[in-house]
């Protein structure tokens, strides 16, 4: 397991551009499942043999409690299961105040070169498609 720390700022948000403007104040949910995310891929990819990268597969988030931007978030990503390729962690994050965020994300283990020559194959299809 790994853990991550962070002070999330207005900038951290702002690429986003998600959520009403009312409540522009807390942090919205991609922020938090983004940071969540990166405490996973810190945890493993730098365990991964040269030429193999984790890709994202599946995600169930849930966000427990609100918090301001401005807060330090902590998140803890630890390895529970590996089945073949297939890793799956659970995640929980905490401010200063407590819990805000727990859940499960799963990353496959794939071969970076062949994942990108399957992309542009995909893609140049795509390029056809669109002309």
């Amino acid at each position: 397991s790994r853990t991550i720390q962070r002070q999330i700022t207005k900038a951290d948000i702002l690429s986003f551009g998600i959520g009403a403007e009312a409540i522009r104040e807390l942090i919205p949910f991609p922020t938090l499942t983004a940071l969540m995310i990166e405490g996973v891929i810190q945890t493993i990819d730098s365990l991964m043999p040269e030429g193999y990268v984790t890709v994202g597969t599946a995600t169930s988030l849930t966000y427990l409690n609100t918090v301001f931007v401005g807060s330090t978030i902590t998140v803890l990503a630890t390895l529970t299961e590996i089945d073949g390729r297939i890793l799956t962690f659970e995640c929980m994050a905490f401010d200063e105040l407590g819990q805000i965020g727990r859940g499960k994300h799963e990353r496959r283990i794939v071969n970076a070169e062949r994942l990108m020559q399957a992309a542009h194959k995909r893609c140049d299809q795509l390029k056809e498609i669109i002309k």
